[in-house]
């Protein structure tokens, strides 16, 4: 027993993947709504905490963000849904949090641009 392998390779069509992903459970979805600044300090504070992490304008830093918010609000929150690749870096949809909602998001993009000076 001691030498037996710790697992095995399942094709496509075997009967034992089918029950497997039969049996996996779903994701919980989140209980309540969180707020803008709930959001940013469960996600967004990874990348744009002060100074800023892999060219991400920091919360508060209004030379980095003039020219983002000057794109208007609709633009900031569809490049925070959607993705958004820049000259600076790479912003992930929903900054990698796919669990959260586009209401969710755009109340964090609206708590950052209100950060700003």
């Amino acid at each position: 027993k001691r030498i037996q392998p710790v697992g095995h390779v399942m094709r496509l069509g075997d009967d034992e993947l089918a029950a497997a992903a039969a049996a996996a459970v779903a994701p919980t979805p989140v209980a309540t709504v969180m707020s803008g600044p709930q959001v940013y300090n469960a996600a967004c504070i990874v990348c744009h905490a002060p100074p800023g992490n892999a060219g991400a304008p920091a919360l508060g830093d209004a030379a980095e963000w003039a020219p983002r918010i000057a794109q208007g609000i609709d633009t900031l929150h569809m490049h925070a849904i959607q993705g958004f690749q820049g000259t600076k870096g790479f912003m992930p949809p929903k900054g990698g949090r796919v669990d959260l909602s586009d209401a969710e998001i755009m109340s964090a993009v609206d708590y950052i641009v209100e950060q700003v000076p």
